[in-house]
């Protein structure tokens, strides 16, 4: 019998949340054995139900499954981890002067990208995260270079982890004349179109994003924008792309990463924009910095999906970065008082897709048979004291396959 059919004993489940006088004080759990074959979640017994089976026994000692997390927003390629420490430079001309640097860096980095890549996911991994989103530099500089290397990566990880790569004219879409580039990087491997500050960097916003819808209406790709422009010239550039977006069709298919505008202007305009993201289907996702952190509830509340990621991991633009976004769910909960165990828990699913073992209800509703076997097994007692006290992940298994951890 292979590893492909088994039994994980002995796993805490979240069952309901425990209520006094109609206040929500604690969550339940329950101790199950689950099955797991080819990869999906087959069935769930309580663990008081003897098993008669011949299929192999994983031993998960009543630790909290959770499922696995996504860093929709990090830089694989462009890395100092797993390398000697280096601080960026103080920056002269803001984010001019990372672009120069750039042009010079990447080629040196070129023959360590593969193996500092490798080592940044062996980190993720060990976070718990095992759904990746990458933006990779498609620029004249670099060319394809970067993204060979990440699919050489991905290939090697496949068995372990979910990584899509975003075809990203860091230097600008039109300012570098990456069109080409990123036409031909859609066409070997990478999996979105992105662009950066249409506004401040390409400088003609129109033709910026006409073009990048261009581009994933030509290859059926989504996209992933960096936006960081401020103020309103930012919120028409958002407004714009949603009625691009409406044109094309392409709801449902397009993400905001960073959308820091969101954070400095009123709490009713704010509500206004996420209302149109929503109604087109945009998402947004964050790398929660403690400075502008755009408002995330608001933007919940308004039906808007919420995604966080890390960005930078000690690279040449930040030398900060744990590459741990269930350290960046309980960032967001302190940035917003979110320390009820209702708010708590719920906070999770800005790391797993939306997935939450609870509804806001208080309803199981994960995982059940049928889903992916896509799990950590955390030293928690609840998805609330795990956002909280950033819990050990002591197992990490995926598409069934354990591959952090002793189990």
């Amino acid at each position: 019998m292979t590893d492909q059919a088994y039994w994980l004993r002995n796993v805490r489940l979240e069952t309901g949340y425990r209520y006094e006088g109609g206040t929500v004080t604690g969550t339940e759990t329950d101790i199950f054995h689950i099955q797991i074959c080819d990869g999906i979640i087959s069935a769930m017994v309580p663990a008081n139900t003897p098993l008669e089976t011949h299929l192999p026994m994983r031993e998960a000692h009543q630790h909290l499954l959770l499922p696995a997390f996504r860093d929709m927003h990090i830089h694989l390629d462009k890395t100092y981890y797993g390398g000697p420490w280096k601080a960026p430079t103080m920056p002269a001309k803001g984010i001019l002067t990372r672009l120069e640097e750039e042009q010079e860096l990447l080629p040196r980095l070129l023959p360590v990208t593969e193996e500092r890549a490798g080592k940044l996911l062996d980190l993720l991994l060990q976070a718990g995260t095992t759904h990746i989103r990458s933006h990779c530099n498609i620029d004249p500089v670099i060319g394809l270079k970067n993204l060979e290397a990440m699919l050489r990566v991905a290939e090697a990880y496949k068995d372990k982890a979910s990584i899509k790569f975003v075809a990203f004219p860091q230097h600008g879409l039109l300012r570098s004349g990456s069109v080409p580039l990123v036409r031909e990087a859609l066409r070997h491997g990478a999996s979105l179109v992105g662009a950066v500050d249409p506004a401040t960097l390409d400088e003609n916003i129109e033709k910026s994003l006409q073009t990048v819808m261009e581009l994933a209406v030509e290859a059926d790709v989504d996209i992933d924008l960096h936006l960081h422009d401020p103020g309103h010239l930012a919120i028409f550039t958002y407004k714009r792309l949603a009625a691009l977006t409406e044109e094309a069709g392409w709801q449902g298919r397009v993400t905001l990463s960073h959308a820091l505008a969101l954070a400095h202007i009123p709490y009713e305009e704010a509500a206004e924009v996420a209302e149109l993201l929503a109604h087109q289907g945009i998402s947004i996702t964050s790398s929660v910095p403690l400075g502008r952190t755009i408002p995330i509830p608001l933007l919940h509340e308004k039906r808007v999906q919420v995604s966080l990621g890390d960005d930078s991991i000690t690279d040449h633009w930040s030398p900060f970065g744990r590459g741990d976004v269930l350290e960046k769910a309980g960032i967001l909960a302190e940035r917003f008082n979110l320390s009820d165990e209702r708010s708590l828990g719920q906070a999770l699913k800005f790391i797993t897709g939306g997935i939450t073992p609870l509804n806001e209800a208080g309803q199981q509703v994960w995982p059940q048979v049928g889903d992916a076997a896509n799990l950590v097994l955390a030293e928690a007692s609840c998805s609330a004291e795990a956002v909280a006290r950033r819990a050990r992940r002591v197992a990490v298994i995926h598409q069934g396959y354990p591959v952090i951890g002793s189990l």
